[in-house]
């Protein structure tokens, strides 16, 4: 993936240290808890997949936090009358339609359960072992970015929709095609262009190690922005608010679906951020339904790559079939918790990937 060279136009509005103490205010500490901060996190994987499962529940346990099961779904198992309105299933393939359907199945438990918020993840996910205080910088950042109340019910505040936690890479919004070009005082420009800047987190890959869209030389060593979302690639882990469930509920199935499930949400915080302040209502379209996106660059979630078959990584593509991985190991994550758990179980030193 090719990285953007040009500079941001970086609007801080705040900035931290990363430190391994309680941040400030000190309600924030609430992401401490089993939930990490949201009511119930949910993680989507095909029940056969023992393995990941497996995996999944002692890491999670091991760092301090609970999770809930939603079944993945085989796209061919979906059929034609329930597939949104203008989805082309052939061009779709079956496993990007199952793909879609299990994180649907998610997102639909947060409305039907009446839950405030959720963190929904999938199935090979992985995290630094100092996952909770890397939340807190979270929270601290995302109540930055978005107005909030002084106590809110959410430590990361109430005001957004989705929180982008776990991606591949994404460019930031005021460097989209869309974007570049507007003059640096345009009000939409000033909003996408905010970002909450947390400093020398070591939780954070050197700089010729991280990996992304963006270009982290730019930038001093070990830094990690939250900001607002511009177009991220793959949807490892994310979090909806009620209202924002809502949104992607109508916007990926009732109302139709634009392409794969990854694409079509990030076109949907595209489409918001990219139109907002315009008052044209031809030039604004929907405006994405104004959700309220937030993101974190560099990730703190990834999809860990298992020991063992190289094709056992993926249940939408199939790769390198045959082929064997001594080590397992996980892009932007330094302390990884699925390469620590001997060391947490043992209580040994934590290793590091990049040492």
């Amino acid at each position: 993936m090719a990285v953007l060279h040009q500079p941001p136009r970086h609007i801080a509005v705040g900035v931290a240290a990363f430190l391994l103490g309680h941040a400030s205010p000190a309600d924030i500490n609430r992401v401490a808890n089993e939930t990490l901060g949201f009511e119930k996190i949910f993680v989507v994987g095909l029940p056969e997949r023992t393995d990941k499962r497996d995996a999944i529940e002692l890491t999670s346990s091991l760092t301090g936090f609970h999770v809930e099961w939603v079944d993945g779904v085989k796209g061919e198992t979906v059929p034609d009358k329930a597939v949104p309105f203008g989805t082309d299933r052939k061009k779709l393939w079956e496993t990007n339609l199952g793909s879609w359907r299990g994180h649907m199945n998610a997102v639909r438990k947060i409305i039907e359960e009446d839950l405030s918020s959720a963190l929904i993840m999938e199935d090979d996910m992985d995290w630094d072992v100092r996952l909770k205080p890397q939340l807190e910088r979270v929270a601290q950042g995302a109540r930055a970015l978005l107005s909030s109340a002084s106590k809110p019910d959410s430590p990361y505040g109430d005001d957004w929709d989705l929180m982008w936690l776990g991606h591949c890479g994404e460019v930031f919004p005021e460097l989209l095609d869309e974007n570049k070009e507007r003059p640096a005082d345009d009000p939409g420009i000033r909003y996408m262009s905010r970002k909450f800047v947390i400093e020398n987190d070591l939780t954070v890959p050197p700089r010729d190690k991280v990996t992304g869209l963006v270009d982290f030389r730019s930038s001093p060593e070990h830094t990690r922005w939250v900001h607002i979302t511009g177009a991220p690639i793959c949807t490892f882990a994310y979090a909806l608010s009620q209202r924002g469930a809502r949104k992607v509920l109508f916007n990926l199935s009732v109302d139709h679906l634009t392409g794969p499930f990854d694409n079509a949400l990030a076109g949907l915080c595209r489409q918001a951020v990219s139109t907002w302040g315009t008052e044209d209502p031809e030039e604004a379209g929907d405006r994405g339904l104004d959700a309220k996106c937030i993101s974190v660059t560099p990730p703190i979630f990834f999809h860990h790559k298992a020991k063992g078959l190289v094709n056992g990584d993926s249940d939408i593509q199939t790769v390198q079939d045959g082929q064997i991985r001594e080590k397992g190991n996980t892009e932007n994550i330094v302390w990884s918790a699925r390469n620590n758990i001997r060391n947490m179980i043992m209580g040994t030193k934590m290793e590091s990937q990049y040492e």
